[in-house]
């Protein structure tokens, strides 16, 4: 397909599970996760910018067709496919979802592969959170959680959860430590990804989390649907002041300082 055009495509097997990852650029390694539907091609279109500041692009193919445009059959039918996969914790609250072993292995690939002071990561939507979850790792130096949506917020309790158990939400804590490494984004409005989530990560992270929440109120000043919710992947304003350009360059700016830089 054209939009796969300047990726190579490989397979990486891990305790039994194998998945392509399409690749790209070099530098530092990026885990660069989908959103559902999957690697559409607003997510490549988003990897090429990580490869573009001098980093390589780590594409996992969690689930979807690598390259295929959305849609809403498509959408629905991976929405039915990822609920009932044991790889992924949907609804359950203080649960890591069991695919995040598989990624941490492949950010262990891409630092050896690599080089470099660390390995950075992106989740979006569905994948938002298991950035977080990988930062249980050393190699870990950076993790951007775009509209984290798991687990599914039904009740108060899910609203609140940022997907990791226990043991994984105290080394996570113990990791960051007051540095700024995990950098989280949302719409205000978004019902997928309530304040709750993000007060928790504030809570539990403290200085070392990031927000970044952009006004999608009605009347909003740029005009953003109130129920907006992909932030890195819809289309960014044409303003340079938007707030959803401005978004996306934080990003790209928050993986080239901590990726580009030596570990303190």
């Amino acid at each position: 397909m054209d939009e796969l055009h300047g990726f190579d495509r490989f397979g990486f097997t891990h305790d039994g599970l194998t998945r392509d990852v399409l690749r790209a650029g070099t530098g530092p390694g990026v885990v660069v996760m989908p959103e559902l539907p999957g690697l559409h091609p607003p997510v490549l279109a988003f990897a090429r910018r990580v490869v573009d500041i001098g980093c390589t692009a780590y594409l996992p193919s969690l689930f979807g067709t690598p390259g295929r445009a959305n849609s809403f059959p498509y959408l629905l039918a991976t929405v039915s496919r990822v609920c009932v996969a044991r790889e992924f914790t949907v609804f359950a609250a203080g649960r890591t979802s069991p695919v995040v072993s598989w990624l941490r292995a492949l950010a262990a690939r891409a630092h050896a592969e690599c080089g470099g002071p660390g390995v950075g990561a992106v989740g979006m939507c569905f994948t938002g959170g298991f950035a977080l979850a990988m930062m249980v790792d050393d190699r870990m130096r950076a993790a951007v959680l775009s509209q984290p949506s798991l687990p599914v917020p039904l009740g108060r309790r899910r609203k609140a959860d940022i997907g990791l158990s226990g043991a994984d939400r105290a080394r996570v804590r113990e990791r960051v430590a007051g540095e700024p490494c995990v950098l989280g984004l949302r719409f205000t409005g978004d019902p997928a990804v309530p304040a709750g989530r993000f007060a928790t990560l504030r809570r539990e992270l403290g200085t070392g989390f990031l927000a970044v929440e952009i006004d999608s109120s009605p009347a909003n000043e740029y005009g953003i649907p109130p129920r907006a919710h992909a932030v890195l992947t819809g289309h960014p304003g044409e303003q340079p002041d938007h707030p959803t350009r401005r978004a996306l360059e934080q990003v790209l700016t928050f993986l080239r300082d901590r990726l580009h830089a030596p570990p303190r």
